[in-house]
């Protein structure tokens, strides 16, 4: 993982050596990124790391990536949400581009989503770093538009779906004891079984720990997004994904709330001090601790 200057470590050489030689240099070169100070001096939360894997971080205009090149998709995002500047309907364009920071091959571009089921699905969504002047809002949605900021996703579209996507909109809008930032946390559950397609391991699950100031203290709350196949229901489109060149079955989207300390178990990352501040109640029963959301109105927060 490179440090919070931005100077690589962990091996992992600088990504501006992948730059591509068009003489054009770096367009990216003034992006200050995710600023682990957002919430407040005392409670700096840095990107998540796994001890022993190399990573680049690439910063962007309030957020940033740390890819890895291994697997060519992000291992890790962090975002910072200002829920009292942001900019309503920023316009942006639906162009992805690869990152000139990084060499493309080791990014998942667009060979990996072409003439299949799959959507590109943003790890960092396009409003969530969309704030302050309108310059920097609206060049904060455009660079979510970057390979490194996508990993293949279900192109279905369904309630887990919809939860999924307006988790933050929900926190921001629908609890006021928050002072309207956020710190987002979110990434790919990379594991060595991620059915292999066109070059890359497709990932099965999604993870997003949500991290913010409740009366005057840090708190954080936790989400999983399963795309794994139900092959009890789904045993026909199991046979078409097994076929020579189809891209691996997938399932409907299901949304779960789950403790933070189980993000950190099944991404093998570590973050820091957020499985102590979960808002998430001690579960009864194994089986309740991971609780499916059909609603927003099934989140548990208890301080």
């Amino acid at each position: 993982m490179k440090s919070s200057d931005g100077s690589p470590s962990g091996g992992q050489a600088d990504p501006a050596a992948g730059r591509r030689g068009d003489g054009r240099g770096d367009p990216l070169s003034d992006r200050t990124g995710y600023d682990e100070a957002f919430l407040g001096p005392v409670v700096p939360l840095p990107l998540p790391v796994r001890p022993g894997i190399e990573t680049v971080s690439l910063r962007y205009t309030h957020f940033t990536v740390a890819l890895r090149p291994d697997r060519r998709l992000a291992a890790a995002t962090a975002v910072c949400v200002d829920g009292h500047g942001s900019l309503e309907d920023v316009a942006h364009g639906d162009v992805w581009e690869f990152d000139p920071r990084a060499p493309e091959e080791q990014q998942a571009g667009d060979e990996i989503y072409r003439n299949n089921s799959l959507d590109r699905g943003h790890l960092v969504r396009p409003p969530d770093p969309a704030w302050g002047p309108s310059d920097d809002a609206h060049r904060a949605a455009a660079d979510t538009f970057h390979f490194t900021n996508a990993a293949p996703q279900a192109d279905v579209f369904n309630q887990g779906r919809k939860i999924w996507q307006g988790l933050e909109n929900h926190l921001l809008d629908h609890t006021a004891v928050f002072d309207r930032r956020l710190v987002v946390l979110a990434g790919p559950v990379l594991q060595d079984s991620d059915p292999p397609y066109r070059g890359i391991q497709v990932p099965l699950r999604f993870w997003k720990v949500v991290t913010f100031m409740q009366d005057g203290a840090l708190a954080a709350i936790a989400f999983v997004l399963d795309q794994s196949p139900d092959l009890s229901r789904d045993a026909d489109r199991a046979l078409v994904g097994a076929k020579a060149g189809a891209p691996p079955p997938l399932g409907p989207f299901r949304t779960y709330q789950v403790p933070v300390s189980d993000v950190a178990e099944i991404t093998e990352l570590e973050f820091g001090p957020l499985p102590d501040v979960d808002l998430m109640p001690v579960p009864r029963a194994p089986e309740e601790r991971w609780r499916r959301l059909e609603s927003y109105e099934d989140i548990v927060i208890e301080p």
